[in-house]
């Protein structure tokens, strides 16, 4: 039901209904420009589905599986479309983003639970981007990984900047670098010549994958790295910087647009993941590394498999562009979360600090006690993460997005809610086994 909060506590603040929409109209070039000012929110979505981490679980599965773990991150993808198409929906019927309703739905203590939860992710989420970014940085300068970590702290002038430039200049640069990070793939995939019949065979599911433990807790890696808890928070605030009216049919045309905006920016995003994950299979399975899960390890065996330097230096140059993104869109999701469950607002560079610092601690303690080669480990570990907390934000936005109570005439249709049941369940199912399996030494 649509009842948005006062302006006191609007989503992300000032930037809730910033951006201004061109008048509607019935021909192509009207629909065209309206669907202009829509897109952007899916690319700043886009950008946590491949960050570092996901980077660690996709080198860790195409080296030992080869192309094998391909399907996990189409179906990933999938469901993500599915699962974020909801949130825009949520974010639109309500007028308040999935951190508001929940605070409003659920008992207080679950709230709580919820809220922690989810700041427990996105901590997970910015430990991923603090390792990758150092590497990038010791890849590309030579900056020694520990005081690359420390530099990280200083990204938060960054976000400053550009919450200071506005949203939409923000959401450029978002999509600047998806565009850098696409064409260093683009050219090291073609470098890498990956076998099209193996990647075709990649796309069936196998067997394994219920059989085999490594497999299964790399195939949760791609998902908690693909299908991001936190990113189902963003999506609903960052759609409301739209200054759509509350009337019934404006809202259902900003979901249509939403919806293709997200879902074309995802696609455009499985590319890139996918490319990760046939770069490694032909570049290193092909050629007998199994092991290479370190981004270090990649960066080295690229140049010498790939016949090309170039390809080594685009691939921390991507690495580095990636930690930025994700440094932007990480810090939107916190102040959506801890402003919609708790209503605490802080400055966003303050919110910044006190997630990487919490990140950082980690990272340097790794370091120091097992060395850089170690902190691979950590970043599939915090993929993992996500995927453990990813049922606390889908369950309850499948449950609002099917209620009537909550969405009125904007709820999601029967079929969609289905799909999203049946996500949400297969989900906490490939938990429960990998909790079990971990308990038992089953695998």
């Amino acid at each position: 039901m649509w009842t948005p909060p006062s302006a006191d506590h609007a989503s992300l603040g000032a930037a809730h209904g910033s951006v201004a929409l061109p008048p509607a109209g019935p021909s192509a070039g009207a629909r065209l420009r309206r669907f202009m000012a829509f897109a952007g929110p899916g690319y700043l979505v886009a950008t946590g589905y491949m960050d570092p981490g996901n980077w660690a679980t996709a080198l860790a599965g195409g080296s030992r599986f080869g192309a094998a773990l391909l399907f996990v991150a189409v179906l990933s993808s999938l469901m993500a479309i599915v699962l974020q198409a909801l949130s825009a929906r949520l974010a639109f019927a309500t007028g308040r983003d999935l951190a508001q309703v929940c605070r409003d739905a659920l008992p207080k203590p679950f709230a709580m639970l919820f809220w922690l939860i989810m700041e427990a992710a996105i901590v997970a989420t910015d430990l991923a981007e603090v390792i990758g970014t150092a590497i990038g940085l010791e890849l590309l300068l030579g900056i020694p990984m520990g005081v690359g970590v420390l530099l990280t702290a200083f990204d938060a002038f960054l976000v400053l900047a550009f919450m200071r430039f506005g949203f939409r200049k923000l959401e450029a640069f978002v999509v600047s670098l998806l565009i850098l990070i696409a064409a260093c793939f683009a050219v090291e995939l073609v470098l890498s010549r990956p076998d099209i019949g193996e990647a075709a065979r990649g796309l069936i599911p196998t067997r394994a994958l219920f059989t085999d433990q490594q497999m299964l807790y790399i195939a949760l890696g791609i998902l908690g790295a693909t299908v991001m808890p936190h990113n189902l928070y963003l999506h609903s605030g960052a759609v409301l910087t739209r200054a759509v009216g509350p009337s019934l049919e404006e809202r259902r045309g900003a979901i249509r647009f939403a919806v293709l905006d997200s879902s074309i920016a995802l696609m455009f995003a499985l590319l890139v993941n996918a490319s990760i994950l046939l770069l490694a299979a032909a570049a290193f399975h092909a050629h007998g590394h199994i092991e290479v899960a370190e981004l270090q390890d990649a960066y080295n065996l690229i140049a010498p498999l790939l016949g090309s330097a170039l390809a080594a230096k685009l691939f921390a140059v991507a690495l580095i562009a990636c930690g930025l993104n994700s440094t932007l869109t990480a810090t939107l999701a916190g102040q959506i979360v801890m402003e919609g469950f708790v209503r605490l607002r802080l400055n966003p560079v303050a919110r910044r600090l006190l997630t990487r610092s919490i990140a950082i601690v980690p990272a340097i303690v790794v370091i120091y006690l097992g060395g850089e080669s170690s902190t691979n480990n950590l970043l599939i570990a915090s993929q993992v993460m996500l995927s453990l907390a990813l049922p606390f934000a889908v369950t309850p936005l499948v449950i609002l997005t099917a209620s009537r109570k909550w969405m009125g005439e904007l709820k999601a249709p029967w079929l969609t809610s289905a799909a999203a049941y049946a996500i949400a369940a297969a989900i906490i199912a490939l938990n429960l086994k990998l909790i079990f399996d971990a308990a038992t030494g089953a695998g």
